[in-house]
C-alpha cells in the first residue's frame, strides 16, 4: 500500500512538468490611437507566445521594431522618439491565466478567461489584470484579448506639440493561434 502511495504522490508531482506546452512566434498585436485629429493604428505579426496548459502560465514578447505602421514617418516617430527601440526593444508580458482550469482543450469552444502578471514597456514593469477569452478548434488554443495601455504608465512621453494627435491612452489588441510545442 505504501509503495502505490509513494507512486501515486510521485506522479501527481511530475505531471506538471508533463502539461501541453503551446507556442507561436506569429501572434498578431494591434494598436490604435484615436483622436478628433488622427487615428493611428499599428500591427504587429511577429510576437511570440508561449502557453502551459498545466499551470496556466503565459509568456508573450513583442518585437518593439515588428509594428507595421501606415505611414513611414510615423514608424519612425514611434522607434526613435515615443518607445526608443534601439533602448528598450521589446515589450513583455509574463504571467498566468487564473482559470485556465476551466478551459478544455479536449473540446471546441470559447473559453473567458483572466489573465494576470506583470506588463513591461517601455523599461517599465505594472501589474495587470484583463479579461480575454481562449478559443479552442481541435485542440489548439487562440488566445484573444483587448485592453488600454496609458503611456504615462509606462513613461512614454507625448510631446504637447503632436499631443492632440496622439491617445493618452492606447487600445490594444491581441490574437495568439497557438500550436503544441
Amino acid at each position: 500500500m505504501r509503495k502505490t502511495l509513494f507512486l501515486l504522490a510521485l506522479s501527481l508531482s511530475a505531471a506538471p512538468a508533463f502539461a501541453q506546452q503551446f507556442i507561436t512566434r506569429t501572434a498578431r498585436v494591434r494598436f490604435f490611437s484615436e483622436t478628433p485629429f488622427e487615428n493611428i493604428e499599428a500591427i504587429n505579426n511577429e510576437t511570440a507566445a508561449l502557453l502551459n496548459a498545466g499551470d496556466g502560465a503565459l509568456q508573450l514578447i513583442v518585437p518593439i521594431k515588428s509594428f507595421k505602421f501606415e505611414k513611414a514617418l510615423m514608424e519612425e516617430h514611434f522607434n526613435e522618439d515615443y518607445l526608443e527601440s534601439d533602448k528598450f526593444p521589446k515589450a513583455e508580458f509574463n504571467g498566468r491565466i487564473e482559470n485556465m482550469g476551466r478551459v478544455n482543450l479536449h473540446k471546441d469552444g470559447s473559453y473567458p478567461v483572466t489573465a494576470v502578471g506583470k506588463l513591461t514597456i517601455h523599461g517599465e514593469t505594472r501589474d495587470v489584470k484583463t479579461p480575454g477569452i481562449i478559443i479552442v478548434k481541435g485542440g489548439a488554443p487562440v488566445a484573444e484579448a483587448s485592453f488600454v495601455v496609458r503611456c504615462a504608465d509606462y513613461g512614454v512621453k507625448i510631446p504637447s506639440v503632436v499631443s492632440q494627435k496622439i491617445a493618452q491612452e492606447i487600445k490594444v489588441s491581441l490574437s495568439a493561434p497557438m500550436s503544441l510545442r
